[in-house]
């Protein structure tokens, strides 16, 4: 990103707070302004009491040097509230943006994008984008008032003596040149091996079962001290850079004050120059020493800042890939029957040349279960994904009771369709709350009602905190079926007039999935069920069974007309027996 589109984005970030920016950089002239009142108030003491001293006199110039220095100290406290308040302002706004867009993401993102990078991105970048727009923006506003309202007061007392105390000044901005690029590679490769340490950690402690059971500890141990050796020597780079700059900058920033004293205490002696006009010039050199001397810092936070904006607009410029249509129909949904419809669906994932369905068709009637069989990698779970539109397919492919899914508003098809995948993810909170996501408010009979439907509900009943019992993180406190039969308790209470169960219950032994369909497929209200499984018993249970190959349907009919045809499904029928005689 270039460095105007920087600024362009640092400015639409600011844009929302400008009052509350406008009243620091206001009060901030202010105190600068007061800053350079008070040195030539001095001066005039002075000069004043050279000439003829008394007590009474400087009584009056310290009392009003106090009021004014108080007024000062009032005022800055005052700027630094606004303008941090603005950089804080402005952290809110982006976490929640971030949070905000990632929510509209397809889930194809986040298979390509690591947990532990957008984490490190949401938090630290954020982080860094806050100190650039608080601390920065105030430490260039009060640099700036510093020089414009103190330059022309010293030019005015001695332009040779300021021309000469700035002489050094412009060696400071010739070093901030010099490191200016090297601070903003060596911040990005720290920003990069942040990303990877916090991915590390997030894994490690997602599958710290896993590495205990294969007794990987060590190897972990040793992995995450090379990460965390790479990250201390990318810190260290970055720290030797800047106490080789900072200390540069403050050293020939002081070196101004000596080049007035060796000057100023010359013309002195000569009688060329007042006492009060020396001490102003002297003070009006220390007020420069502070803000010059501070630029080091700010460019260390403006580079931090860079870098950390480049990482946020990769994320906020992603376009999500499946959005609504520009004019998108809405359902009611208790009018949707469930009729499902492909016509010639076809689906290739990107960078791979075989598809993954080729030319698929068929209708489901309302209220019908069907199961789908195959092989893995036949096309089962990208088609029970493209029927939500979790993958994106070409317009006239795909309807639901006879509307083009893709011109379906999302929201609408999302809640007419539920879907339960595999990987059945629980939150770290109660099994209620669980089953009740998409309904917070939902009853206690409805939960029980589809915990029954489910069939977790005996088992729930013999926890010691029955439906109240917290079922950990990810759900690590139930088994694999217990997991997945919560999972699809909480999509049956949508009430969703599809149900697709994307081998939804592989953990879960064959009697208990078949009554689970046989729930399903019962009572007045019947749902379209999409089965997708590895358990030909359950399967045999449906309406009818598709059996997928190489992303085609290439056999359909019931369980026993299945049987009775040569080919793929009487196969893997066989092999099903086979196993079930071994077990």
């Amino acid at each position: 990103m270039t460095k105007s589109r920087r600024i362009t984005k640092l400015a639409a970030y600011l844009r929302p707070h400008w009052p509350e920016a406008a009243l620091g950089i206001l009060a901030l002239l202010s105190v600068n302004g007061l800053g350079v009142y008070i040195p030539w108030l001095i001066r005039a003491c002075v000069d004043l009491l050279s000439s003829n001293f008394s007590w009474n006199q400087i009584l009056r110039y310290v009392v009003i040097i106090i009021l004014l220095s108080s007024a000062m100290l009032l005022i800055r406290m005052a700027s630094r509230i606004w303008l941090f308040g603005v950089g804080r302002q402005v952290e809110f706004d982006l976490k929640q943006r971030i949070f905000e867009h990632l929510l509209k993401l397809e889930p194809a993102y986040f298979a390509t994008n690591t947990i532990g990078d957008l984490i490190s991105r949401a938090t630290s970048d954020v982080d860094n984008v806050r100190r650039l727009l608080g601390f920065a923006v105030l430490s260039l506003a009060n640099t700036l008032f510093a020089y414009v309202l103190t330059l022309p007061v010293m030019l005015r007392i001695s332009v040779d003596l300021t021309l000469a105390a700035l002489a050094i000044y412009p060696l400071m901005f010739v070093l901030v040149n010099l490191f200016s690029n090297r601070l903003r590679q060596e911040q990005a490769k720290v920003q990069e091996q942040l990303s990877d340490i916090s991915e590390l950690i997030q894994e490690d402690i997602s599958g710290i079962a896993l590495i205990k059971i294969y007794a990987q500890e060590e190897n972990e141990r040793r992995a995450f001290a090379q990460q965390n050796q790479k990250l201390l020597s990318a810190n260290l780079e970055l720290a030797k850079s800047r106490n080789i700059l900072f200390p540069l900058i403050g050293g020939l920033a002081s070196l101004s004050s000596l080049v007035v004293i060796w000057l100023g205490t010359s013309r002195i002696a000569e009688g060329t120059l007042a006492v009060g006009d020396f001490l102003a010039l002297l003070i009006y050199i220390e007020r420069l020493v502070f803000p010059t001397a501070l630029l080091g810092f700010t460019i260390s936070a403006y580079q931090r800042g860079e870098v950390s904006v480049d990482r946020l607009e990769a994320i906020l410029s992603v376009e999500a890939k499946i959005q609504d249509a520009d004019a998108a129909i809405h359902l009611e949904l208790s009018q949707v029957k469930g009729e499902l419809t492909a016509k010639n669906l076809c689906y290739t994932y990107p960078g791979v040349e075989t598809p993954a369905l080729d030319k698929v068709n068929f209708t489901i009637a309302p209220g019908e279960t069907v199961a789908i069989v195959g092989a893995i990698g036949s096309g089962k779970s990208t088609l029970a994904n493209t029927l939500p539109r979790l993958l994106e397919v070409a317009p006239g492919q795909l309807f639901l009771d006879g509307q083009d899914i893709t011109q379906i508003a999302l929201s609408d098809l999302r809640s007419a369709i539920a879907y339960v995948p595999q990987d059945s993810f629980l939150f770290s909170t109660t099994i209620k709350n669980n089953i009740r996501y998409s309904d917070p408010v939902s009853p206690p009979e409805n939960v029980e009602y589809v915990a029954k439907l489910a069939q977790i509900h005996p088992e729930i009943i013999n926890f010691p905190q029955q439906y109240e019992t917290i079922v950990g993180e990810r759900g690590i406190t139930l088994s694999g079926g217990q997991r997945q039969r919560t999972a699809l308790a909480r999509a049956m209470l949508v009430n969703a007039s599809v149900l697709i169960l994307d081998d939804a219950l592989s953990s879960v032994d064959n009697q208990t999935a078949t009554q689970i369909l046989n729930n399903l497929s019962s009572g007045t209200e019947r749902k379209t069920v999409v089965f997708i499984t590895h358990q030909l018993s359950a399967a045999a249970a449906a309406d009818r069974i598709f059996v997928m190959d190489k992303g085609q349907i290439v056999q359909v009919g019931n369980h026993l007309e299945l049987l009775q045809q040569a080919g793929l499904y009487r196969k893997l029928w066989s092999q099903h027996q086979v196993a079930e005689l071994l077990s």
